[in-house]
């Protein structure tokens, strides 16, 4: 992440077609980090399109599940087995709810996000869960849930029922790990209410997809929230939630940002976001009919499929041509060199201008 859109990372020469223009700009390439926040848009953008494809016309709700500070340590020694638990019994509890004839009797469906980190960048795992207010029956027939719409189901209820399975799946682990849990810490965790939050549903399902967006290719801290770097410190804005939600600012030594930071870089291929239910990646062409039988006609991006070109998105999603010649303003910006990681030349498109090999030099010292 250090060296992304360095020279370290090669990337490419860019001339405006203008012939009374020929403004020239460098490009360099990213490091497509997924914990990196300038290399996440189009990824964002590409997945938003794609989850639209995939709406119901029904209601939709945001279910919050979140692990007590005590399981903190764990998570340091074992991040990827404890997300994946958090992952496993959010989704089991769910569910459990779903099939129980009580509540809705149905199977669900569900996208569930990771996100590791509080406001002020400290470990506070939790996965984010969007969820359709309903199921479908054995006979494939969509049945809503019983509180027609209000909430999904009682949280506290399904609290206890999260704390119950996580920690039977924890112990166990621990036990395999010859790491067992001290009596006191075991008590405090099942004397705990654990968190499950329930918001109310959305206004429609477009909302949905815009919403989880914010949270599907989220990192720990953006840019816009680093306020100053000066003298060994940085200082960051974030919101005091115990308060009112108001903004402050965290100053905090270089060494200690960097290690809150890394707190929430995941294992590797490690997958932070997931589906479940009906719509799980497998099922696909059975949600297709669930559609049809709904009335409902999927959006279709002819222009703008979720494999398409970064300036694709970039336009038709965020508003702004990278390809137009900011000098001009009519030009269009043309690839006419392409250089590898430290200034090695990949390729020409066209006969360089003669200040082309000087610019070539200046790739291998990174003063560009």
């Amino acid at each position: 992440m250090s060296i992304c859109r360095t020279a370290q990372l090669g990337g490419q020469v860019e001339r405006c077609d203008n012939a009374t223009c020929k403004h020239e700009r460098i490009a360099y390439n990213s490091c497509r980090n997924r914990h990196y926040p300038k290399c996440q848009s189009s990824n964002r953008e590409r997945w938003i399109l794609a989850r639209e494809e995939d709406l119901l016309n029904v209601t939709y709700f945001h279910v919050v599940f979140t692990l007590p500070e005590e399981i903190n340590p764990f998570c340091l020694k074992y991040p990827k087995e404890l997300y994946n638990l958090l992952f496993e019994t959010s989704k089991q509890t769910l569910f459990t709810f779903g099939n129980n004839p009580k509540h809705l009797g149905a199977k669900m469906g569900a996208i569930s996000v990771l996100h590791t980190w509080g406001q002020n960048l400290s470990l506070h795992p939790h996965v984010h869960l969007i969820v359709p207010g309903g199921g479908f029956t054995k006979d494939d027939v969509w049945k809503s849930n019983a509180s027609k719409g209000n909430f999904l189901f009682c949280a506290k209820a399904m609290a206890k029922v999260y704390r119950g399975k996580f920690m039977e799946k924890l112990l166990l682990f621990l036990k395999e790990k010859n790491t067992p849990m001290n009596v006191s810490l075991r008590r405090k965790l099942y004397d705990k209410n654990w968190v499950v939050y329930t918001k109310e549903p959305f206004k429609s399902p477009e909302n949905v997809i815009e919403y989880l967006g914010r949270y599907s290719h989220k990192i720990a801290i953006s840019n816009h929230r680093i306020k100053a770097i000066e003298n060994g410190r940085v200082t960051f804005s974030f919101k005091d939630y115990r308060h009112g939600s108001i903004t402050k600012n965290m100053i905090l030594d270089a060494s200690e940002f960097l290690r809150r930071f890394c707190l929430h870089i995941l294992p590797s291929r490690f997958v932070k976001i997931r589906h479940y239910g009906f719509l799980a990646s497998r099922v696909k062409q059975k949600l297709k009919i669930h559609q049809m039988k709904q009335g409902v006609l999927p959006k279709k991006h002819n222009s703008i499929h979720s494999k398409s070109d970064y300036t694709e998105i970039a336009k038709a999603r965020l508003g702004f041509d990278v390809t137009s010649c900011p000098c001009c303003k009519t030009g269009r910006m043309v690839i006419v060199m392409q250089f590898g990681a430290n200034g090695g030349l990949v390729s020409l498109s066209n006969p360089p201008p003669s200040n082309i090999n000087n610019k070539r030099n200046l790739f291998k010292n990174n003063t560009l």
